[in-house]
């Protein structure tokens, strides 16, 4: 737990206020789960993927997504070179173990389904030719709101497989008062120095998925998700992958709190942040609700087991 205590007290050097949205991105990374930021621009996305990713040890690409950008400038391409009369490969910048690909539904729907095969298998296909990549492998992408002009909405098959989806939101005013001040004469990003190295990380990970998680637990998670699935407004729910990533979620929660077993609390502050992305709803129901309030509404609905601990 020291490490994570530094990695976090590290992030918040540069990232003011935002201990809920920091304890989220620590829950991806413990989880070995990719990460979606989303709000307006100018709300510390990019610098909390920076930080983030500054903060551990290990190889780190920045993909800048803009609609001229094509799958092979991500994954890498195939080349004749004259020089050596052969056909050589060149990898992407997605040989990495943190990607920050930064405002990624500007990119074109073509270019942003080259990450598909890299997010979900840890690989990338080139001609031929299969590379696996380095371990861990997180992508931390950031998203402006749809609204936005130029932007292009993610397909649901990448959505999936997104950990979570992360709102930042506006600081309060005693929080941005902190941030001019911080900020005044000095560049904190520039400073920040690594904290955890590569392989406490990959450890972390694995004692994440030792942690207990009772038979009560579980069946909450799945009634949870199969009410995504069965809900008169809800066109599509969460998939298989999304219940794993959940309970990984959950194990990962439990973790950060210090604790060896899992909490339906655990299951109650995670599952927002699981489902709010995968829900796809109905025609009907997006012209009465969100898939926020049907979120609040299935968690209303379903009991919650009574708290049992190991």
């Amino acid at each position: 737990m020291n490490k994570l205590a530094a990695l976090k007290e590290n992030i918040e050097k540069v990232l003011v206020g935002k201990s809920d949205v920091i304890d989220l991105l620590m829950q991806c990374l413990l989880a070995n789960g990719h990460v979606l930021l989303e709000d307006v621009p100018g709300t510390g996305k990019t610098v909390l993927a920076k930080s983030a990713a500054k903060s551990i040890g290990g190889t780190f690409s920045r993909i800048q997504f803009t609609p001229d950008v094509l799958p092979g400038d991500i994954t890498g391409i195939e080349y004749f070179n004259p020089q050596t009369n052969q056909f050589e490969t060149r990898i992407g910048p997605v040989y990495s173990n943190i990607i920050l690909a930064d405002e990624i539904n500007r990119a074109m729907p073509r270019t942003q389904s080259s990450l598909l095969e890299a997010m979900e298998e840890r690989q990338i296909t080139i001609e031929k030719n299969t590379y696996s990549l380095p371990k861990p492998f997180i992508v931390i992408a950031t998203q402006n709101p749809l609204e936005s002009q130029g932007t292009f909405p993610l397909p649901e098959a990448q959505l999936d497989r997104f950990l979570m989806c992360i709102p930042m939101g506006y600081p309060s005013f005693e929080d941005e008062k902190t941030i001019m001040r911080k900020y005044r004469n000095d560049m904190p990003l520039d400073e920040l120095e690594p904290c955890i190295a590569l392989e406490d990380l990959a450890l972390l990970q694995e004692q994440t998925k030792a942690v207990y998680l009772s038979e009560a637990v579980e069946d909450y998670i799945l009634q949870l998700v199969t009410a995504t699935r069965d809900h008169s407004w809800i066109g599509q729910g969460l998939s298989p992958r999304a219940t794993l990533g959940f309970m990984r979620s959950v194990q990962a929660k439990a973790v950060l709190a210090g604790r060896g077993y899992c909490t339906p609390d655990d299951v109650i502050k995670t599952f927002p942040y699981i489902a709010q992305h995968r829900i796809a709803l109905s025609m009907e129901g997006s012209l009465r609700t969100t898939s926020i309030e049907v979120i609040k509404e299935i968690l209303k609905e379903i009991d919650v087991p009574v708290e049992i601990a190991r």
